[in-house]
């Protein structure tokens, strides 16, 4: 049994690992019989990742919102601005699946970073929580915590790097 089923979790910090933990969780929901919606966001395109993460299908379902080959920060302006419109279009999306319940958990990947960037604001990213079915579990992931929705997340992980070689 799922002793997470209907949290927001928050996967924060400057280490790696914060998508892996989440992608772990998701393969537990999954593997347990629920459904699991992957968004991916300001992750650079990887067509053999890619290739990989849709043999999870029909269990686990992945989104990713970046075309480029190029990391977000590295694109032009207006690259940055077609892919931003991709990305708020992604987000849509996740509203709807959250409104019907259509998921048991919902991995909001970089969505943290999202805020960072400016592409989207606090008060958007706390309104789409607020769409949520009481059933349905979320993880955010991203660098930053944003003081917004602090108070609507359930559990924080802070994943941070103490040494460096």
């Amino acid at each position: 049994m799922d002793t997470n089923r209907g949290l927001i979790e928050l996967y924060c910090g400057d280490g790696y690992g914060k998508t892996s933990a989440a992608y772990g969780r998701a393969l537990r929901v999954a593997a347990d019989g629920g459904e699991v919606v992957i968004m991916r966001f300001l992750k650079q395109y990887d067509p053999h990742r890619s290739e990989f993460m849709s043999r999870l299908e029909p269990e686990i379902k992945v989104f990713q919102f970046e075309k480029n080959l190029e990391h977000f920060e590295q694109l032009s302006e207006g690259d940055k601005a077609e892919s931003a419109g991709d990305m708020r279009n992604g987000l849509a999306y996740a509203r709807k699946v959250l409104m019907t319940g259509d998921c048991d958990l919902m991995v909001l990947d970089e969505v943290m970073g999202l805020v960072e960037y400016g592409i989207i604001s606090e008060a958007e990213l706390a309104n789409l929580l607020r769409c949520k079915q009481p059933e349905t579990g979320i993880i955010l992931t991203g660098k930053s915590r944003s003081h917004e929705v602090d108070g609507m997340i359930d559990v924080v992980y802070s994943i941070n790097k103490e040494k460096n070689m």
